[in-house]
This record gives structure tokens, sequence and C-alpha cells, in this order.
């Protein structure tokens, strides 16, 4: 078989994913990171703490910068000041207690004697039915604490920025002293320790291509990163109408973050099938 090879010798390795491939070319694409996230709060506040730096590496749920939190945080003690008082819900407890031990003697001898009258009865469950009403009041009264200091905890986390993945801090907008708006833009975050590249590519190219398909994908030679072996991950189902081009994603590690997102990258594809 006849091989017209375009794109190197790595066009060449290309065609051993591609049987009966009687062409192959370079298609250059971009490297992205796994994750490139602009963070912000969702509250206002001032802001009081920083605690990275530009090129930071950061772990996942690192606290990064924090919102003044001083009135968040006499609430919440405010609210477990109130929980754990619990006075009321004891004495009550008590006092049911001896209502209930008071009413069954005294309902006991009511039904076998009938020295007590029938008004004396009815007082003390009255009064028993009462207790047990306030403690039942007193009982959901602690669960509702509960939650408003479950609410007042959450309000008070809000004022922190964490990081929801590890990676590395690449830009910081907010200063401290300054006030901070609900979802303003405050710190850039970005994961490279897996990229992908993307890549567009004629339809005639792409017939050959599966998902979990391994490819070796090289970079432009200004990067100075060795050539990786990218699994794709996406082919599109739908060519783009104006340019007939189909999305191609190849996801590769990137140990050490020797390849740069942002650089050009590129993977050998046969063009045509030819017969024997």
């Amino acid at each position: 078989m006849h091989f017209v090879i375009r794109g190197g010798a790595l066009a060449l390795l290309a065609c051993t994913w591609f049987p009966l491939c009687a062409l192959a070319d370079d298609y250059v694409g971009l490297v992205h990171p796994a994750h490139e996230l602009t963070l912000s709060i969702g509250v206002g506040g001032v802001v009081s703490k920083i605690n990275v730096q530009r090129g930071q590496s950061v772990k996942a749920r690192q606290v990064l910068l924090v919102l003044d939190d001083r009135m968040q945080a006499i609430e919440v003690n405010r609210r477990q000041v109130m929980l754990d008082d619990n006075s009321e819900l004891a004495s009550t407890q008590d006092r049911v207690r001896a209502l209930k031990i008071m009413h069954d003697d005294t309902r006991r001898v009511f039904d076998s004697t009938g020295s007590i009258s029938r008004d004396e009865m009815s007082k003390l469950e009255v009064e028993y039915s009462t207790a047990r009403g306030r403690l039942q009041q007193l009982e959901a009264q602690k669960l509702r604490e509960k939650l408003e200091l479950d609410g007042a905890l959450q309000e008070r986390a809000m004022r922190n920025l964490s990081s929801p993945v590890a990676g590395v801090i690449t830009r910081i907008e907010s200063k401290v002293g300054e006030w901070a708006k609900p979802g303003e833009p405050m710190l850039m975050l970005v994961d490279a320790s897996i990229c992908y590249l993307t890549v567009n590519v004629p339809l005639k190219a792409v017939a050959g291509l599966r998902a979990a398909m391994t490819l070796p994908v090289r970079f432009e030679a200004s990067a100075n990163a060795a050539a990786v072996s990218g699994k794709v991950t996406f082919v599109s189902s739908v060519a783009d109408a104006a340019s007939g081009l189909v999305e191609v994603r190849l996801a590769f590690a990137n140990p050490g973050l020797q390849i740069r997102p942002g650089i050009k990258g590129m993977i050998a594809l046969p063009l045509a099938s030819a017969k024997p």
C-alpha cells in the first residue's frame, strides 16, 4: 500500500489506528484546561482577608478570600445561646412527669372508690394536657432554633470564598478593604492538571474516530513540549452548517503543568480510504 504523508512521522503513526488510510494531514486546535473558573461570592461585603497570591497552587475547598463577617459571628453566637438554653424545656419535662403520676394515681382512685369528685379529676386532666401541649411547643421551638442556627452558620460561611477544585490562582481582582458586590468576579482559578485539545476537522476525516480512541497529540514548536497521548472524549454528532467541520476533543494528562493552556496542538488524521 502507498502512503502520502503530509503531517510528518506522527501522521504515519496515526494511520495505524486507521487501516486502509491513503492520505494523512495535521489538524490544529487550541489546548484548554480542565477548569478555568471565575470565582465570586453570592453576598456583598467588605473584603477583610485574601489568603492567596497570584500563581499560588491551592487545594479543593481551601478558603481563598473572606468578607467581613463580624455581625454574622455575633448572630451565630446569639442563636447558639438560644439553642443551648434548655431551662424551660427541662422544667416543663419535670412538670409533665409529675402531673402524669398524679393523673394516673387520681384516675385509679376515681375509678375504684369514687372518693374524688369528677370536677377535681377533670381539672387535673386539663392541667396535664396543657403541660403536655406546652412541652410539645418547646420541643418544636428547639427544632426551629436549631434550623435558625444552621441558617446563621450558612450565612456566615457564604462570606468565605473557597476553591471548588484544586488549581492555580491566575488573577486576583479584589483588594482588602474594597466593597465586593454579589456575583462580582474576584479570583480566577485554573486547573490544568488535565487538559483537552479542541480541533475542528472535515467530515471526511472524522469517519473513523470513536470515543475512547487514543491518538498522538503534538504541540507548536515554541511551546517546547513533548508529544503526548490523547484520548478522544467527544466527537460531535453535528457538523457546523457554515464550514462543514466537526468538533473533536481529546483529553490528556498534564503532570507538572508542562503544557500551557492556550497553545496550539495538532493531531494527524487520515483524509480518505484507498483500495489495496
